[in-house]
């Protein structure tokens, strides 16, 4: 039986971007999805607070595009800016097309559909942010499954996990290097697989599982960042890392986030002793972007000594809240709060990463025939700090980019060249998994205090020091043992650290999500650049 597997397209991940992708280049040939678990184990699905577009008469593409400028001080790029922006009205089009809907004001007449009841969150100057009341991202992830179990071209392979990228380099073919696939461990068998294919996709989400404390789910290791620097693709800016400021604190609540749109309906952050304290910070206080909010959160916490603080938003009307976030309303009353009547406890939790595989306009790495999309991408749309709401735009933007181009470009490329076997070698069952534990709790731990919101050069230091002894740790275990599910996302999360502390190191200012103790003052003498990674050859 041949270890080799062959599609048209191959796609990494089953969130929002890869599954748009994958219906669109299923019109012309095969697709395989590689996802980890379940299909809807992404972070689309957990996404809460919506997807920002102008739909409105009373927006524009200008005031879209300058709070997304605004938010990212000085790093996004304007034509990625415009370009995703622009095309922001046809993708939700695109989406309602599948069937999946938002929240709409009631029609004027029976026969005729609302208007769409838009949310307003930090940054954005106008309410453009289309949602379900808090569960747009399982309206979208659902939605896209349906039409992808039904698509005949495709198959959703779950249980499966890639190892590493096939390129042409790897496999020492002649020519300039290219994409080939991906080798892929099935996780039940627990046998790898050379999945090969023209063109691939990573679109494998972040890597907020690097951190103590998060939002996302435990799939967001950074397998795609991790491999597509090691296959040789440029990696950018992942010392931008957002914080999401408001998690729910509760032992059993694995950091539940609180979307940013209850701050957008009125919701006021206080101190333990009842006191307001974002008007101290920004202007817009409480709608202030997320970086400044999580600082400002991270400042309280440290003066005060306390563990939380609490977001409130119990003045609001009690039918309001609980229509606009049923599934924030039933997930605190289960842990014992009723949003209604109290005030949340919050904490700041690791939430988006920022930085990710450089892009261009067609969602293209350095590496030809391999593309990215959503979290797992470095686009120039963000810069320095994400405007909330535009992640999912973007990964829709990007994931139409990409496959309008990989289908100019599938009739023109040949069938891949026929890559190596994976070798097991000598490795064999380990009977210390410990060691994965271990590991992992300790790189999260000390990103968490090293390498979180605000940092300093004596702690980056220490961070570089950890990192470098550990890396030659799990490379020795990882090279010895035969691979699990837990040893490939252990060998992804810490190279995802060593390059968020390398970029963190090297950018010597603060800037939007970067704040350096020890370079306080945004220097755009120097530094109004991105911070590029490569591995060396």
């Amino acid at each position: 039986m041949s270890d080799r597997v062959d599609f048209d397209f191959l796609v990494l991940g089953s969130g929002i971007a890869g599954l748009f992708y994958a219906l669109r280049v299923a019109e012309v040939g095969s697709v395989g999805i590689v996802t980890k678990k379940r299909g809807a184990d992404s972070a689309t699905n957990w996404a809460q607070g919506g997807i920002a577009a102008v739909t409105s008469p009373e927006d524009s593409f200008e005031g879209h595009e300058r709070d997304t400028l605004d938010a990212g001080a000085g790093l996004c790029r304007e034509d990625v800016v415009r370009f995703v922006v622009e095309r922001g009205p046809a993708l939700i089009e695109q989406l309602l097309k599948y069937g999946i809907e938002f929240d709409r004001r009631a029609a004027k007449n029976a026969d005729e559909a609302g208007e769409f009841d838009l949310g307003r969150e930090g940054g954005h100057s106008k309410r453009r942010v289309l949602h379900r009341a808090d569960t747009t991202g399982s309206e979208i992830e659902s939605g896209l499954l349906r039409h992808v179990a039904a698509h005949p071209n495709i198959s959703l392979l779950e249980d499966h996990c890639a190892v590493d990228l096939l390129t042409a380099s790897r496999a020492g073919l002649p020519g300039p290097d290219r994409a080939l696939g991906a080798y892929v461990l099935d996780t039940r068998k627990r046998e790898v697989q050379r999945f090969q294919a023209p063109i691939t996709l990573i679109a494998t989400g972040g890597a907020g599982k690097v951190y103590l404390y998060t939002s996302n789910p435990d799939i967001a290791s950074g397998d795609g960042i991790a491999m597509a620097y090691r296959a040789g693709a440029t990696v950018a800016n992942m010392e931008f890392f957002q914080f999401h400021p408001t998690c729910l604190f509760h032992p059993e609540a694995k950091s539940f986030l609180i979307t940013e749109a209850v701050r957008g309906e009125g919701g006021l952050l206080r101190t333990l002793a009842g006191e307001r304290f974002m008007p101290g910070y920004h202007e817009s206080a409480e709608l202030a972007p997320r970086d400044v909010v999580a600082r400002a959160i991270d400042i309280e916490l440290k003066r005060s000594g306390d563990d939380f603080v609490l977001l409130d938003i119990s003045h609001q009307d009690a039918a309001f809240v609980r229509n606009r976030f049923p599934n924030i309303f039933r997930t605190c009353l289960r842990h014992g709060v009723d949003i209604t009547r109290e005030p949340i406890p919050v904490v700041p939790a690791a939430h988006y990463c920022c930085g990710g595989v450089r892009s261009d306009l067609r969602g293209e790495t350095d590496i030809a025939n391999l593309f990215v999309a959503g979290e797992a991408a470095c686009t120039g749309l963000h810069g320095a700090n994400r405007l909330a709401s535009n992640s999912l735009l973007e990964a829709l933007a990007f994931a139409d980019a990409a496959a309008s181009e990989s289908l100019e470009r599938h009739a023109s490329i040949a069938p891949p060249e026929g890559a190596p076997a994976w070798e097991e070698g000598e490795a064999t069952e380990s009977s210390e998994a410990v060691v994965i534990t271990q590991n992992w709790e300790e790189i999260r731990r000390f990103m968490w205090n090293y390498v979180g919101i605000v940092r300093s050069d004596k702690r980056l230091a220490r961070a570089t020091h950890r990192i470098d002894l550990l890396r030659e740790e799990i490379a020795e275990y990882y090279w010895n043992f035969r691979l699990t599910p837990d040893l490939v996302e252990l060998r992804n999360l810490a190279l995802v650290a060593e390059l968020v502390i390398r970029c963190a190191t090297l950018r010597t200012e603060s800037r939007g999500l970067h704040y350096n103790l020890d370079h306080p003052h945004r220097d755009d003498s120097n530094w109004s650049r991105d911070t590029l990674l490569r591995r060396e050859s």
